[in-house]
C-alpha cells in the first residue's frame, strides 16, 4: 500500500531549481477523477462555507484546507482526494471565505489565521455523526490554518480527530512574509496581490465604505496591502501585528496529536524560521520533515500521477 521511497527522490529533470519545482505544477498539473458534491454550511457571523465533498463510503475523513488564494479545485487538493478515496477515505476540501467561486458576505475574508472558518468546519462534521475518525491536512496557508486550530484547541480537541499533516506551511508569518520582499520572488508576490486587490475590489461593491480604492490603486507590496486592508479588516494593528499574530509557532506547543510537517529547503517562500527544528526537537507530537528538494507545494515525481508528498501524508496518515 506504502510502496514508495521515505525521502523525496527529487523532481524530473527540467524542474532544475526551486522556483521551478513551484510554478509548473501550480500551472499544469492535472488531476481527473474527482467530481465533487458541494455543500453551504452557515457560520456562526452569519456567513457561508463551501464544503466540497469525494466520498468513498467511509467512516474516515480527511478535511483539507487550501493555500492562500486557492481552492478545493487546486491540484494539490484533488491530488489528496483522490489518492485518499482510493485508499476509502472520505475527503472533504473546505473553500475558505471569497475562494469557492463565489463572493462571501460579511466584510472579512480569509486568512492564516482564520481558524475559526476550519472550526465551524470540523464542528458540521461532527454534527453529522458519521465519522468515527478525521484526520487534518492542510497545505501552505491551509497548513498555517491547521497548525493554528491544533494549538488554539490542545486538549479540548474532538476526540475524533487523530492525525494531522501539513506541507509548505508557514511555521513563522513573519519570516515567510519577508521573503515576499525578496526581488527573486518578485513573481509570487504579484501574482498574489493581483488577486487579493481584485478581491478587494469586490469587496468595495458589496460595502463602498470599507475599502480606500485609491490606495488600493498604489499598492504594491505586501506590508502596504495588509496594513491596510488585510489588517484592518480583520480587527489587527498593522501588517506586523497581523504576522504576528497568526503565526502558528505560537501554538504549536499545544498540539496534542501526531502531526507532520514537511517543507523543502529549497521553498522561495518560506523563511530560515519557518523550519521550527528546536520545537520539534522537544515535542514528540510533532515530527517535521526537510526534503532538499521540492519547492512550494511541488514535490513532482517523475511518470507518477501523485506527488512524493501526497504519498507521504497517506503513509503518515494511514
Amino acid at each position: 500500500m506504502h510502496d514508495f521511497p521515505s525521502t523525496y527522490p527529487g523532481p524530473p529533470f527540467y524542474l532544475f531549481n526551486g522556483h521551478l519545482e513551484t510554478i509548473i505544477p501550480s500551472l499544469y498539473r492535472k488531476i481527473e477523477g474527482i467530481t465533487y458534491t458541494r455543500e453551504k454550511i452557515s457560520t456562526p457571523d452569519g456567513d457561508f462555507l463551501n464544503l466540497d465533498w469525494s466520498k468513498a463510503g467511509s467512516d474516515r475523513l480527511l478535511i483539507v484546507s487550501h493555500g492562500l488564494e486557492g481552492d478545493s479545485e487546486r491540484h494539490y487538493v484533488r491530488g489528496l482526494a483522490k489518492l485518499f478515496n482510493q485508499h476509502q477515505v472520505d475527503v472533504l476540501g473546505w473553500n475558505n471565505r471569497t475562494c469557492g467561486g463565489e463572493m462571501n458576505l460579511q466584510p472579512i475574508l480569509y486568512h492564516h489565521g482564520s481558524s475559526y472558518d476550519l472550526e465551524t468546519t470540523i464542528n458540521h462534521v461532527l454534527g453529522l455523526g458519521k465519522y468515527q475518525e478525521i484526520f487534518l491536512a492542510g497545505i501552505s496557508m491551509g497548513g498555517a490554518q491547521t497548525l493554528n486550530y491544533l494549538g488554539q484547541k490542545g486538549e479540548e480537541l474532538p476526540k475524533e480527530i487523530k492525525k494531522a499533516a501539513v506541507y509548505s506551511t508557514p511555521c513563522n508569518l513573519p519570516s515567510s512574509a519577508a521573503t515576499l520582499k525578496q526581488k527573486r520572488n518578485s513573481f509570487y508576490k504579484n501574482r498574489f496581490l493581483g488577486k487579493l486587490k481584485n478581491k478587494m475590489h469586490l469587496k468595495a461593491e458589496q460595502f463602498p465604505d470599507l475599502i480606500d480604492l485609491e490606495l488600493l490603486e498604489r499598492v504594491n507590496d505586501f506590508d502596504t496591502f495588509d496594513t491596510h486592508f488585510t489588517a484592518k479588516i480583520h480587527g489587527f494593528k498593522d501588517a506586523q501585528d497581523f504576522y504576528q499574530s497568526v503565526s502558528p509557532d505560537q501554538r504549536m506547543e499545544n498540539i496534542n496529536i501526531p502531526t507532520l510537517i514537511v517543507n523543502a529547503l529549497n521553498d522561495p517562500l518560506l523563511g530560515p524560521e519557518c523550519y521550527p527544528i528546536e520545537l520539534v526537537g522537544r515535542k514528540k507530537e510533532l515530527t517535521l520533515e526537510m526534503p532538499k528538494r521540492g519547492g512550494h507545494t511541488g514535490f513532482m515525481w517523475k511518470g507518477q500521477e501523485f506527488t512524493w508528498v501526497e504519498h507521504r501524508l497517506l503513509k503518515f496518515i494511514l
